[in-house]
């Protein structure tokens, strides 16, 4: 049946591929979402929703902090360099790293090579460490501060969207105590909205009613 429908159909799932890409292409996203792929695929799949594994937080709030002073897309770019270059973000192993690493990072086009940023990321990596010890983890620290829930914006404009906010200011303020670099409250909130502590696409986004199902279900 699969061979006959194919040969009626040669070019079947070509015009399928075409015609999803089609109705991709009409969604209504976040004013923010440039068209580039890379920048849709992030929005599309992963901004927003809800994340608990430790080490894609720590991985996201690495991004974020590289990011200072430059463009998301940039980063997103990198992001499989940077994954190469600290170890797929293994935070016991880059809480070992030493100068000769430094030093390997710096001379890596594959990533952002600032060295504050670089050391910064050791840093919070040993931070993350000490914090697993204190209140369990990345993941039980963040969503502590909103019991769990995530909070749910109803926002129509993309001005109405706040770059920062008392909690992420909280949250900045904590994050420094504990040792952490790179986590001013604008990166804060960057990062609350990214792993889905917060849902502030807009209300005319596909994903914003998506993002708020799935919030309900975890």
């Amino acid at each position: 049946m699969a061979w006959a429908a194919e040969r009626a159909n040669p070019h079947g799932n070509s015009q399928t591929a075409a015609s999803a890409a089609s109705m991709q292409a009409c969604l209504t996203r976040c004013a923010w979402c440039s068209p580039d792929p890379l920048y849709r695929a992030y929005h599309d799949e992963e901004w927003g929703v809800p994340l608990h594994d430790e080490r894609a937080l720590f991985e996201l709030l690495t991004l974020e902090g590289a990011q200072a002073g430059l463009s998301w897309l940039t980063i997103l770019k990198k992001r499989e360099g940077y994954r190469r270059a600290f170890d797929h973000f293994d935070v016991e192993r880059i809480a070992r790293y030493d100068a000769a690493d430094v030093a390997r990072l710096m001379a890596d086009a594959g990533i952002v090579r600032n060295r504050l940023k670089i050391e910064s990321t050791i840093t919070n990596a040993r931070a993350t460490l000490a914090l697993r010890e204190t209140v369990g983890g990345l993941d039980a620290y963040f969503w502590n501060f909103v019991d769990a829930r995530p909070l749910a914006n109803a926002w129509t404009d993309i001005h109405q969207v706040p770059a920062s906010t008392l909690l992420s200011d909280a949250i900045s303020k904590d994050l420094k105590k504990r040792g952490f670099r790179f986590v001013g409250s604008t990166i804060v909130y960057a990062h609350m909205q990214a792993m889905g502590l917060v849902n502030d696409h807009t209300t005319d986004c596909f994903r914003h009613r998506e993002v708020a199902r799935v919030a309900q279900r975890k």
